[in-house]
């Protein structure tokens, strides 16, 4: 297994001024991050992803911008593709387009939107994604699948990135996954979410031994191309501090695990900076994951781990 240099990014749903917007770009970037990304739900209180990483990318000179993901079915993805290839355009190449299959069923029922089974969802992604690699590509391109009708179409502009942006696909599903490993160059590691909310079974399957078998799934899509994607983890539980067995103490009764298990899961950061380098050093040995993104939240605390491991 090839490994990747360590990349940090922050998840960040927006500001309530543009000043304080751009100030937040220009902290993140200067804190060494590499990526900005940005949620995509209708029910909470965040900007549009698209219109806030062009923001963000203009407001700075090296940080790369993303979205952590684009819900498929709120928009056609010829659509996306040239709002993106727009983005990858005007910010010099610094564009990372996240796109998932849809979760949250709160968003859907706002917007009046069928809920189909997560398998529709899933080969409707698939789909999506062929129709965005289609138009980035050279020329026009054709496609007749269940869901998509391309004819002749050639998408414009072309992205600066070549052969084209990274495409990150993130699931807690096998189907979900092999689709990732297959089809993306960075894939998210995440908890399952096919209740279609945030539950206490979202941390169940990422323990320790999910989170291999989930790695497991991403290889067996990939193949021989294994080795050039990047594995990606949002720590949604995440914390600078002196006493991370208190911590997990206090929160593994709310999940019906141990403490143990809640600092080994695959959603958990959480130590002083010398014990969370050795377990991200650890755990990029021992799973492959060298992206790491943290919420608006932590990433300033999480600043000297920043400056000690990326690029590394």
């Amino acid at each position: 297994m090839s490994t990747h240099p360590f990349r940090f990014g922050v998840q960040v749903g927006g500001s309530p001024s543009a000043t304080e917007w751009r100030a937040l770009a220009h902290k993140i970037e200067d804190l060494g991050y590499s990526t900005l990304f940005m949620p995509d739900h209708f029910i909470e209180t965040e900007l549009a992803p698209m219109v806030g990483i062009s923001v963000a990318a203009g407001a700075t000179d090296r940080l790369r911008v993303g979205m952590l993901v684009l819900g498929n079915d709120y928009k056609h993805p010829a659509v996306v593709a040239k709002e993106a290839a727009t983005l990858d355009l005007l910010s010099d190449g610094r564009l990372e387009l996240g796109i998932g299959a849809g979760w949250m069923k709160t968003d859907y029922e706002a917007l009046g939107l069928p809920y189909d089974s997560a398998g529709t969802r899933i080969n409707r992604l698939a789909e999506a994604i062929t129709v965005i690699k289609g138009a980035w590509g050279d020329g026009a391109f054709d496609l007749s699948g269940e869901h998509y009708t391309i004819r002749s179409y050639n998408g414009l502009p072309k992205p600066v990135q070549q052969p084209r942006p990274p495409i990150l696909v993130g699931g807690g599903g096998p189907r979900l996954l092999r689709l990732a490993g297959k089809e993306a160059d960075i894939v998210g590691i995440n908890p399952n979410l096919r209740a279609g909310a945030i539950t206490s079974d979202a941390l169940k399957t990422s323990l320790a031994e999910h989170t291999q078998e989930k790695i497991g799934w991403v290889r067996e899509g990939a193949g021989p191309r294994y080795d050039d994607i990047e594995l990606q983890i949002r720590y949604f539980v995440a914390a600078i501090t002196d006493d991370a067995n208190g911590l997990a103490e206090a929160m593994a009764p709310g999940f019906g695990v141990s403490a143990t298990e809640v600092l080994q899961s695959g959603i958990a950061l959480v130590g002083t900076v010398d014990e969370v380098c050795d377990t991200l050093t650890k755990r990029r040995d021992e799973w492959g994951v060298s992206y790491i993104v943290l919420g608006d939240d932590t990433f300033e605390a999480f600043a000297p781990v920043v400056a000690r491991l990326a690029g590394t």
